[in-house]
């Protein structure tokens, strides 16, 4: 009988083993196909998916918005229980979102999905039972479609790729808090419906080089903060890394350097709202970049891009409930805060000490400039201890208010807001509050257009507190709520991603009302006379600034700035904060 068990046994599997190669074969990818030459293109990615889901039950396919290109995201879900109910299976099971292609140049990931949503369907590797895998096959469509061989100058492979660009021309990786783009609209519903534990973007970089071909950009886990931020710096980070180390992938954290050499040290990416990664750790999501090396051939980047999501999906895995409850507990602890950070810095008394895996570089003569020129020596390996900075510290943060009250002027700003789920309130009647208002007392502006803005930053505030009128329409943002992070990060001015600082407010800057010298000069005689506390500020000023005695439009101008002709709503910020609980009056 037990000679019967085994022979039965060994039939199955033989018999197994075939129908699961032929399904391979019968879903081989473009990529796959060209000898890991090259990467599928848009029309070939989504088509892939659609005879998967054709044939396979475990996944499915749909689209969701519009994109600046005119077509619609896709979105490709592998759940072993056939189940695509966001809502449920997100409950007991850890959703990791995939984003590839915010770069179509940097394709690696959208090959590399391909073959792992390939391989769990046709059973070729262990599909997870408690994790369900969502991913965004070509989220830059229009970059896509921009198909060329040339303007990744640097970049071994593949072939041809799309445009950096989006149909707009934005980096759609700057994108995640002003939301220029349709893509980033449909993002962020995606995103919100699908509320991933676990988020990977997969790019593809290059600032030095070393002989790793994974390099990994885990969101800071200080600014994650919590018990969260604790374990994806001591067991979901080093776990990835154990995990790829046993199966001869090396990777190290993102190398962040330009035009330098690692070994002099290296600090952590800051990943502030504006990119992915630092979007999703707003609502407590585990963020992870994955930057392959743009130098090493196209095949390796592809194969290592598959070998680190497989092990991410060993971590859900491993650690389902830890992250679920971890992610739970996120979603309230914010009612121990006083205070959010709004900036950050490297902490050098703490650091982490790599073994890094480089390349020699010398300094030699430039043939083309005649200037000192770095050059990597491939021949000339070594593993050299070089110091990490991954700890940092706030610098600088602010009260937390009971909520922010938006004038309804402000539409633009309100559509950003209620597209990511915030909860706010509407004013039914026209309501006295004491509040908080700013007025901006300096910035700086960039000079250079960045993506279709000139951002604002070192962006200061004077605040005063008061009573003012709001009317019915106005909207009052509590910020006792889930995405407590997103509005601090969005309505206080000096948050490096502001929607101050992102130009959203600009109209406030410019004043629109003045005076005619010739003719004020008689009025801001009479206005110094009659106020004794004006005067002395004013010969205080004189006598301190050499510049200002010597500048008659100046000394007019500061006059008129502190007289009752001055108008209000100049570099007033139209965002106020109620720092009193006045639940009755708005009720």
């Amino acid at each position: 009988m037990k000679v019967l068990l085994v022979f039965l046994l060994c039939c199955f599997l033989t018999s197994c083993e075939p129908a699961i190669e032929d399904n391979v074969r019968d879903f081989q990818t473009h990529f796959e196909l060209s000898d890991g030459m090259e990467t599928a293109t848009y029309v070939q990615t989504i088509e892939f998916y659609i005879q998967l889901a054709k044939e396979f039950p475990e996944i499915n396919i749909h689209t969701t918005g519009i994109t600046d290109s005119g077509l619609p995201l896709h979105v490709v879900t592998f759940n072993t229980d056939g189940d695509f109910n966001y809502n449920k299976i997100g409950k007991d099971n850890v959703i990791i979102l995939i984003n590839n292609g915010i770069h179509p140049g940097e394709s690696d990931g959208i090959d590399a999905t391909m073959l792992l949503f390939r391989d769990l369907a046709t059973k070729k590797i262990d599909a997870p039972k408690n994790t369900v895998l969502v991913a965004i096959p070509v989220y830059n469509v229009g970059g896509a479609l921009n198909r060329n061989n040339r303007t990744r100058v640097n970049q071994n492979g593949p072939k041809s790729y799309g445009f950096r660009g989006n149909a707009r021309n934005y980096d759609l990786n700057r994108d995640f808090i002003k939301t220029d783009t349709k893509n980033a609209v449909t993002f962020t519903e995606i995103y919100h419906l699908i509320q991933p534990d676990i988020f990977i973007d997969n790019h593809v970089s290059n600032g030095a080089d070393y002989q790793y071909t994974l390099t990994h950009l885990f969101t800071q886990h200080n600014k994650l903060g919590g018990e969260l931020g604790e374990f994806l710096h001591m067991e979901m980070m080093p776990g990835l890394e154990t995990t790829l180390h046993a199966s001869d992938w090396s990777i190290t954290p993102y190398v962040n350097v330009f035009n330098t050499v690692p070994e002099t040290g290296f600090s952590q990416f800051m990943d502030h709202p504006r990119y992915s990664t630092g979007y999703v750790a707003l609502w407590n999501t585990l963020g992870l970049m994955v930057e392959t090396h743009m130098l090493k051939p196209y095949e390796r980047r592809v194969k290592g891009t598959y070998a680190l999501m497989k092990g991410i999906i060993d971590i859900a895995e491993n650690h389902r409930d830890k992250i679920k409850e971890l992610r739970a507990k996120a979603l309230t602890r914010h009612r121990n805060w006083t205070h959010y950070p709004m900036a950050w810095e490297p902490d050098s008394t703490k650091t982490t000490t790599l073994n890094f895996l480089g390349y020699e570089a010398d300094t030699i003569t430039s043939e083309v400039t005649g200037f000192p020129r770095l050059k990597y020596d491939r021949n000339r390996p070594y593993t050299k201890e070089i110091t990490y900075l991954n700890y940092f510290v706030p610098t600088d943060s602010v009260l937390i208010p009971k909520a922010y009250i938006v004038t309804k002027s402000w539409a633009d700003v309100m559509e950003r807001i209620m597209s990511n789920g915030i909860q706010f309130k509407v004013l039914e009647k026209d309501t006295s509050l004491v509040v908080e208002s700013y007025r901006i007392s300096s910035f700086k502006t960039r000079t250079d257009p960045y993506e279709g803005h000139y951002p604002h930053y070192d962006t200061r505030v004077n605040g005063s507190e008061g009573e003012m009128e709001f009317e019915a329409g106005d909207y009052v943002i509590p910020t006792d709520q889930p995405g407590i992070r997103y509005i601090m990060e969005t309505l206080e001015p000096a948050g490096v991603d502001s929607f101050f600082n992102w130009n959203f407010f600009d109209p406030i800057l410019q004043q629109k009302e003045g005076f005619s010298p010739y003719v004020f000069e008689d009025l801001a005689t009479e206005i110094v006379a009659r106020d004794t506390l004006l005067s002395k500020e004013f010969t205080a000023k004189k006598e301190s600034d050499t510049a200002f005695v010597k500048n008659g439009y100046a000394q007019l101008q500061w006059i008129y700035r502190h007289s009752e002709f001055y108008e209000p709503a100049h570099l007033q910020y139209p965002v106020y904060r109620l720092l009193k609980d006045e639940t009755r009056k708005l009720d």
